[in-house]
This record gives C-alpha cells, structure tokens and sequence, in this order.
C-alpha cells in the first residue's frame, strides 16, 4: 500500500464528508496508513505523538471512528484480545496476522478450494453463507527466527 496516496485518499474522504483536517487528524492518518500492523487507538496514540507530541487520545478515537465510518480501516479480531485496526483494502481478503508483532499479510486462497470448504460449511450447518473473512493466526518469519534465537 502506497502510504502517500492512502493519506491523501484518507484525508479527501474525511473533507468530502465534512470533517476538518487537522494536523492532529493528519498524523493519525498518517500513522495508520503507514503501518502493516494491526494497530490499537492506545497504539496509535504511542506512535502519533513522536511525531505531534500534545496529540490527544480523544483525537484518536475520533478519528479512526470516521475512518472507520468510510470504509478507511477494517477491524480485525485477535485471539489475545478484542480489537484492532489495519487499512481497509478493496476487494476479498484473507489475513495472515502474527500473533507476536501484529504483522499483517494478505493473501488470496484457492477459489476453487475455498469455495467447496464454504459449500460443505453451508451443507452441514444448513446456514445460507453470503460472505467469509478468513483470518489464519501464527508467527511471522522475523518471530519464528527471534524465537529460534531464544
């Protein structure tokens, strides 16, 4: 994802639809698009401020609400905790998430594959499946190397 372009996207969403660009809002933004993490509002506050150190947490919370309200971020669910945030992305995804650092990969399944495992879903449920969101959980290259290590 092009951090420049996602920011400027961003930005001309939140103005078309009303809302003030600040320079608070501005690094918010910037630090979500710039980011492969899955991110918190506590930790986007963290990061934000080394950069607009009286940022509030208000402003943050604020903010990833709207981004959130125009299809900007995406909320992932995490096995050790609630939530998080990554950009939105166009298009099906599925999600390799690290449990260790945050990482976020996407990938794309087997059509084909993907499409019988729903079906036999749907047959043994007897559920009528309109959509999926598949998120697979485990450890990136960089952890599994650092926990080699360890």
């Amino acid at each position: 994802m092009d951090k420049m372009v996602t920011t400027e996207n961003w930005l001309a969403r939140l103005k078309d639809n009303g809302y003030r660009v600040t320079a608070p809002r501005q690094v918010v933004v910037e630090t979500i698009a710039s980011s492969q993490y899955i991110l918190s509002p506590l930790g986007v506050h963290e990061l934000a401020r080394q950069q607009y150190p009286s940022l509030g947490l208000v402003t943050v919370y604020r903010t990833m609400e709207k981004l959130e309200e125009l299809g900007c971020l995406q909320r992932v669910h995490l096995p050790t905790s609630c939530q998080g945030f990554i950009a939105a992305v166009t298009g099906h995804q599925h999600l390799l998430i690290c449990e260790n650092c945050g990482l976020v990969t996407y990938f794309a399944g087997d059509s084909e594959k993907m499409d019988a495992l729903i079906d036999d879903v749907a047959d043994r449920s007897g559920f009528i499946i309109r959509d999926h969101w598949l998120q697979l959980f485990g450890l990136c290259e960089n952890c599994r190397h650092i926990n080699k290590k360890s």
